[in-house]
């Protein structure tokens, strides 16, 4: 059967292959710059900062959970055409957990603090230390979520780290306002 009958030639699965890899490393930032789990969240920190500002917390986290799971099949297909377990290139992870970092974020923002309310430039750069921390030692049991099969253990211990770094964000908040008090 010649090319073209229904019958898919190696190039057309390579495409395919590249399709999948390329959404999961988004382009460059996970193939082509140096510490890509780092560009991955910071690209995601600028997703939720243009996107999702003004969305509401119940919205964001239907949402969230929409990209997660399609997150799953993408970094699951990637991992099986890298033929690696959780390759750093795969940055699709950090990039669609971020926005959960933020979840109510507007709580912090009127958090008063001595006299002092966060900008909404300094939660976004809290949230994303926090995510950073929780997402590269993956304390509190994080770790082992890396052990589910395929995408799943690729996404999930990201999204334990946004939410770690969410509850992080306001409890902090909520510290630093009884003390100021």
């Amino acid at each position: 059967m010649k090319p073209g009958n229904g019958q898919q030639t190696g190039g057309a699965r390579r495409t395919g292959a590249g399709w999948v890899v390329s959404l999961a490393t988004l382009g460059p930032l996970g193939r082509k710059l140096p510490a890509p789990g780092t560009w991955g969240a910071l690209a995601g920190t600028a997703w939720f900062a243009l996107f999702f500002r003004e969305t509401g917390t119940a919205a964001l986290a239907v949402w969230s959970l929409a990209t997660a799971l399609a997150a799953v099949a993408v970094c699951g297909g990637a991992e099986r055409r890298l033929a690696r377990r959780d390759p750093g290139c795969v940055v699709l992870d950090e990039f669609v957990a971020m926005p959960l970092c933020f979840l109510n974020w507007r709580a912090v923002t009127v958090a008063d603090i001595g006299g002092w309310t966060p900008p909404f430039w300094a939660v976004l750069a809290a949230g994303f230390l926090l995510f950073r921390f929780f997402d590269i030692l993956k304390p509190l049991g994080i770790s082992r979520l890396q052990d589910l099969p395929g995408g799943w253990g690729v996404v999930a211990d990201d999204i334990a780290a946004a939410l770690a770094a969410c509850a992080s964000l306001h409890v902090l908040t909520a510290v630093a306002v009884a003390l100021a008090r």
